[in-house]
């Protein structure tokens, strides 16, 4: 299926009107990052007005995306999980280290992201979520993210997927580990999701943000789920921040992203600081936004690697197409890492009590 178009999907097209500094702290290595901290600036883009034109993608459209993006993860999601285990997203690796490829290093280190994102939002067990429930993970893939939280923090998890193997599959583990009374899932959409206002005290978003056509109606929807206080955590692809005097992408970097887009069935991709920007006209607090790629690039070789091995290899050919075409996007992922194009984003922000 092809890509959503740039023109009826793209948010904005703005640079971030906020001012990077270097943040550290310590897990079981030191962190350091470029940070955007939103408000340090009151400088205004026409970004913003573009907003509504996520709202004009054919609704046709829409629901092939939708029913494509069902079908990939319906596919794909066992084939991941006997390889890579519980946890369906990027790992967080110390740059200036040597990387093993050893599987159990890898899991470790998707479990080390789950860490640095609750740590990077003022959540951990030294500082822990003020009165914490409830958490809801929007685009839970296999639950794993939901399940180390019940797990940690002895929170009530929900998780929705658009893919029917994921939930069950999901709802099975968490029963299986003793954690069915703490973690359900269940099929619902991230647009339109099936809980009332202000049910959540954390709101968590890992890694699925960048199949939302409507990034305006997705945001909305994680603010108005959650609860007064509440913390929202959004972790997802983004590209690049454009420069003041830039319109759009290049369009060399918009014929990389369309290709990505047709193998991992995405919409139109934006930048850090249009979802900043989002967060900032909704009069969110604590808004701040980190690019994470350094600590993730080990990641897509990795996976490619694993692919390589006789037991990924005979896997992916009994998977199905959809999982064929996007193990040989791949590649592509790690061009536009290493073009500074793509960028792992860390986004969280608290709504105001």
């Amino acid at each position: 299926m092809a890509c959503l178009s740039y023109q009826t999907c793209a948010l904005m097209s703005s640079s971030s009107s906020s001012t990077p500094k270097t943040q550290s702290r310590t897990c079981h290595l030191r962190v350091r990052a470029n940070t955007v901290v939103a408000g340090a600036s009151s400088k205004k883009t026409s970004g913003l007005r573009r907003l509504n034109a996520v709202a004009e993608t054919a609704a046709m459209e829409v629901a092939e995306l939708k029913k494509g993006i069902a079908e990939l993860y319906d596919e794909s999601s066992g084939l991941w999980e006997d390889i890579w285990g519980d946890h369906m997203h990027h790992g967080f690796y110390d740059p200036n280290a040597d990387v093993s490829v050893s599987a159990p290093d890898h899991r470790a280190a998707q479990i080390r992201m789950i860490d640095e994102v609750l740590r990077f939002a003022g959540i951990s067990e030294e500082a822990p979520i003020r009165g914490p429930k409830n958490v809801v993970d929007v685009g839970c893939g296999i639950g794993g993210s939901s399940r180390y939280l019940a797990g940690r923090y002895g929170v009530n998890c929900k998780g929705i997927t658009l893919s029917p193997v994921q939930a069950e599959r999901a709802n099975a583990l968490a029963d299986a580990q003793g954690l069915a009374n703490k973690a359900s899932f269940q099929v619902a959409d991230a647009l339109d999701q099936p809980f009332p206002d202000g049910q959540f005290d954390l709101v968590w978003s890992m890694e699925s943000g960048e199949h939302m056509p409507d990034k305006a109606k997705f945001v909305n929807e994680l603010v108005r789920v959650a609860a007064p206080g509440a913390t929202i955590i959004l972790v997802t692809w983004c590209h690049r921040d454009l420069g003041a005097s830039e319109k759009a992408l290049k369009p060399e970097e918009k014929r990389l992203l369309d290709k990505i887009c047709n193998a991992f069935y995405l919409p139109a991709w934006c930048s850090t600081a249009d979802y900043v920007q989002l967060l900032q006209s909704l009069s969110l607090q604590d808004i701040k936004a980190e690019d994470w790629s350094p600590y993730v690039a080990p990641f897509w070789p990795a996976v490619i690697r694993s692919a390589l091995t006789w037991k990924g290899f005979t896997s992916l050919l009994r998977s199905g197409t959809k999982t064929i075409k996007g193990a040989l996007a791949m590649p592509l992922m790690i061009q536009g890492f290493k073009k500074d194009l793509i960028k792992y984003s860390v986004i969280t922000c608290r709504k105001p009590e």
